[in-house]
């Protein structure tokens, strides 16, 4: 529910209605079919970031990941801007002046490995990605950005160096030579140049975005949950491995539990009953016995 701007977030959790006891006031959720869309909502300020944001991201996400109402997520921006980087009136300025609670409550949660062990996460850049504006949806499994879309690590203009293991996540995604280009530089790259140099992963028109985000995200999230996780942090343990025998290794622990899995099962009989899985039904009679 809202209310002039604040929220709070009751999503089923694990069949059963719970309600969230944080309040939202820099975020908005909303449930469009299993898909939880989650709007960074300071459209005033270009939705610049704060501890205050981060804290009710990771709460939502949290809970969105205890529900089996929700396969997968969105993240969006509300307004002309997805996240102008963080705050520096409301946080920079009054932490250089040694205000300590600047900012609101500090997030409870590593938000890289909260991102990498969550149920599948698109990303939907719908205007400036700036700062940590773009570290914090590096982590995730898609982005899709607007046309109207500019980019940026822009952290060595203000004297700072990348965080949110960006400074690898940039690499994985553009290679060294790019990803040095903008950490280096500090320059702005409009969506065009993201997709070019593989920044982001898609680019679409403004009025499409959020949809196409979350056909994506229905796409991933339509599969079984389980192994979804797993491929998840195999992606995430081994992006970076040398060493093949134990990426190898992983992956036959990861296999030969999803072997075992009510999820995998009900693949195999409906392949052979000639019909659509249902992986939440078998999941949920998993759950039960």
């Amino acid at each position: 529910t809202s209310v002039t701007g604040v929220q709070t977030c009751a999503l089923p959790i694990c069949g059963r209605a719970k309600e969230n006891t944080m309040t939202y006031e820099t975020i908005t959720t909303e449930l469009r079919g299993e898909i939880l869309l989650i709007t960074l909502n300071r459209p005033e300020r270009l939705n610049a970031w704060t501890y205050q944001m981060g804290a009710e991201l990771g709460d939502a996400i949290s809970q969105a990941n205890l529900s089996d109402d929700v396969t997968a997520m969105v993240l969006t921006g509300a307004g002309r801007g997805f996240c102008a980087g963080a705050d520096i009136r409301d946080l920079f300025k009054a932490q250089a002046e040694g205000d300590k609670e600047a900012g609101g409550a500090r997030p409870t949660r590593n938000w890289v490995e909260l991102i990498r062990e969550s149920k599948p996460i698109v990303a939907a850049v719908n205007g400036a990605a700036i700062g940590v504006g773009l570290t914090q949806i590096l982590p995730c499994d898609y982005i899709i950005a607007s046309s109207a879309a500019k980019l940026s690590a822009r952290f060595i203009k203000m004297g700072l160096v990348p965080e949110l293991a960006s400074s690898r996540l940039l690499v994985a995604r553009m290679g060294l030579g790019q990803a040095s280009r903008i950490m280096l530089t500090g320059e702005t790259l409009s969506a065009e140049q993201a997709l070019e140099t593989r920044l982001i992963d898609e680019m679409t028109d403004e009025a499409s975005l959020v949809d196409t985000a979350i056909d994506m995200a229905a796409a991933m999230g339509a599969n079984p949950q389980r192994a979804l996780t797993m491929v998840k942090q195999l992606i995430t343990d081994n992006m970076a491995e040398a060493d093949l025998s134990s990426v190898q290794a992983r992956e036959m622990v990861a296999l030969n539990q999803c072997y075992e899995s009510a999820e995998h099962h009900e693949a195999i009989n409906a392949f052979l009953e000639k019909r659509e899985p249902d992986f939440k039904a078998a999941r949920a009679k998993a759950s039960a016995e």
